[in-house]
C-alpha cells in the first residue's frame, strides 16, 4: 500500500495565493462603509439643527446629543472616523514614506493621536 503524494498548488488560476494585494478590497470597503456612517450622522445632526425652534445655544446643542440613541450613533461615528482616518493615513504613509523606521514612528504617532482624539471625544460625549 503506497501513500498518495500531494500535488503542489498551482501558481495560476483560482488557486493562486496572492500575498499583500488582497488587503486593498477590504480597506476600500471599510472606507466606503465608514463614509456612509459619517454621511448618515451628518444628515441626522443637520435635520435636528434645522428643525430645532429658536436660536441654538449650548442647551439645545446638548439636548441634541442627550438621547441614548444619539449617543450611540455619535459613538459609532467616532469609531468610524478613527478607522477611516487610520486606513487613509496608513496607506499614505506606506505609499510615500519609504524608510521603514520613519514610517513606523509616524504610524505609532498617528495611532496615539487617534486614540487620544477618540478618548477625548467619548469623554465629551458622555459628559452631556
Amino acid at each position: 500500500m503506497s501513500i498518495p503524494q500531494r500535488q503542489p498548488a498551482a501558481t495560476y488560476g483560482s488557486r493562486r495565493i496572492v500575498v499583500g494585494a488582497h488587503y486593498g478590497t477590504r480597506d476600500w470597503l471599510a472606507q466606503r462603509v465608514t463614509a456612509v456612517v459619517m454621511a448618515l450622522f451628518t444628515l441626522v445632526v443637520l435635520a435636528q439643527v434645522i428643525f430645532t425652534k429658536g436660536a441654538i445655544g449650548y442647551d439645545k446643542w446638548a439636548g441634541i446629543f442627550a438621547p441614548q440613541w444619539m449617543k450611540m450613533l455619535t459613538f459609532a461615528t467616532i469609531l468610524g472616523i478613527v478607522y477611516h482616518v487610520w486606513v487613509g493615513m496608513r496607506d499614505v504613509l506606506m505609499d510615500y514614506v519609504k524608510p521603514v523606521g520613519i514610517r513606523l514612528v509616524l504610524q505609532i504617532l498617528a495611532i496615539v493621536w487617534l486614540v487620544g482624539c477618540a478618548g477625548w471625544a467619548f469623554q465629551v460625549l458622555w459628559r452631556i
